[in-house]
């Protein structure tokens, strides 16, 4: 079970439930995405403040948070040098690559929200890969040395 978790992209998790809910939206609806650019404004749950003002989080909001908090945790598996560390940035860069496609040509896809979990999906992949040749890079110990 560890190997799996080694290798599965987090960040893919935020876009899969994305897919879904848009897909399903636009499947439901016009299929112009209007009805998905509503749905991550509207408030989901509100907050009272001691300030007397009310905090909205939105839909929106929470996809953000939970791609942030699995991107925190990609960053930290991306340390690992082993090939499953090699084949998780292989995976990840599918990821980046299929959001990319699905921002430019699909109306439900281009919002703020997505593409804030596109940026983080490219993230995962630059960090993941930097921080692998950094840490492989201090792991080598040549000959004679």
């Amino acid at each position: 079970m560890g190997a799996i978790f080694n290798v599965f992209p987090l960040i893919l998790i935020p876009v899969l439930t994305y897919n879904i809910w848009a897909f399903g939206a636009t499947a439901a609806n016009s299929g112009d995405g209007a009805g998905v650019r509503t749905h991550l404004l509207e408030p989901w749950v509100t907050v009272p403040m001691a300030s007397g003002a009310e905090w909205m989080i939105t839909f929106g909001d929470v996809m953000m948070l939970l791609a942030l908090i699995l991107l925190f945790v990609e960053l930290l598996k991306s340390t690992s040098t082993g090939s499953a560390a090699i084949f998780n940035h292989a995976l990840s860069m599918l990821v980046f690559i299929i959001c990319l496609v699905e921002f430019l040509l699909h109306p439900a896809f281009a919002t703020s929200v997505f593409f804030i979990i596109l940026v983080m999906a490219l993230l995962d992949v630059l960090a993941g890969v930097v921080v692998t040749i950094i840490s492989a890079r201090r792991d080598v110990e040549f000959a004679g040395q």
